[in-house]
């Protein structure tokens, strides 16, 4: 199932208050993993748990980001963001990304110098304690997290959710290194371990970037969805085609437009009744879409620049 198909049926506001309620549960996890595994850090002196510590920083900062970026978005269009402002979501993405790729290279660099001159990890006790915390609050808020963009579609909150799956990994991946790495003869593990975590983190910057630019350049919706619309129009006994349907999403905003062809005799005031039932019957199935219907009079199709994508 796409993500579009997620959100249909949820009322816009509802899907306001969950993004907005995710963004301060993201923060406020971050806030508390910061906290603890900086204390856990000062103790062990783990690479592993330094790399985590780093790339809690990195989701507590991002979170902060996605917290700014959501309140934006969900801003209401106005004079100068006619529509309105759903692409700070994407930009925040971007901005997400960039930082999670610094942040998985410098842990590349301090890896691999304690990889040529390893050392033993003491006081793992401490470390295993706050790596156990971390995972019963990462999971919870991974958790919470999937229902919010299940409801939402949000970019911003799903990019937030990667970093945090990510965590899982990360925290178990210390847990390992924590247990082994307090051996003389396997204290390599721990630099190791931090090098599996800086993977992880460029994994997730690749998707977060990903989705980001699929969003700023105007992407298609998902052929399903595509479907979906085509499926509304087919219905209604006058519509007796359509072409040109454009679709793409900003944020939570979705757009929808298309040339719908009807019966060259059929009056002006019959065609916007048509045209307005139709996109009612749009906006049951994606609540809260714009839609532009255009149209034309059938077997007289505007000759349009050709495009990719441009045939229904």
């Amino acid at each position: 199932m796409t993500e579009t198909n997620h959100i249909a049926g949820t009322d816009p506001a509802l899907r306001a208050r969950l993004m907005r309620r995710a963004t301060y549960a993201s923060v406020s996890v971050a806030l508390l993993l910061v906290a603890a595994k900086l204390a856990a850090w000062l103790v062990t002196g783990s690479m592993a748990l330094l790399a985590s510590l780093i790339d809690s920083l990195l989701d507590g900062l991002a979170s902060v980001v996605n917290l700014l970026a959501v309140r934006h978005a969900l801003t209401p269009a106005d004079r100068e963001h006619r529509f309105g402002h759903g692409k700070a979501e994407a930009l925040a993405g971007l901005g997400q990304g960039a930082l999670i790729v610094g942040s998985a290279l410098f842990l590349i660099v301090e890896s691999i110098d304690r990889l040529l001159a390893p050392r033993p990890v003491s006081e793992t006790t401490a470390g295993l304690a706050v790596m156990g915390l971390s995972i019963v609050a990462t999971a919870a808020l991974v958790l919470y997290q999937r229902h919010v963009v299940k409801r939402t579609g949000s970019l911003a909150i799903s990019a937030d959710r990667l970093h945090y799956v990510g965590d899982l990994l990360t925290n178990a991946t210390v847990i390992v290194a924590l247990l082994l790495a307090s051996r003389s003869s396997l204290s390599w593990v721990d630099p190791a371990c931090a090098l599996v975590v800086a993977g992880v983190i460029l994994k997730s910057a690749y998707d977060i970037v990903r989705g980001a630019l699929d969003h700023l350049m105007d992407r298609e919706l998902a052929d399903e969805d595509r479907e979906r619309i085509k499926a509304v129009v087919r219905r209604h006994p006058e519509a007796q085609a359509m072409h040109d349907l454009r679709t793409r999403q900003a944020g939570n905003q979705i757009f929808i437009q298309f040339h719908l062809e009807l019966d060259p005799e059929m009056p002006l005031r019959e065609a916007h009744r048509i045209g307005e039932e139709i996109e009612r019957e749009l906006m049951q199935v994606f609540p809260g879409a714009e839609v532009i219907i255009h149209h034309d009079p059938a077997g007289m199709v505007e000759s349009l620049p050709a495009f990719a994508g441009r045939t229904v």
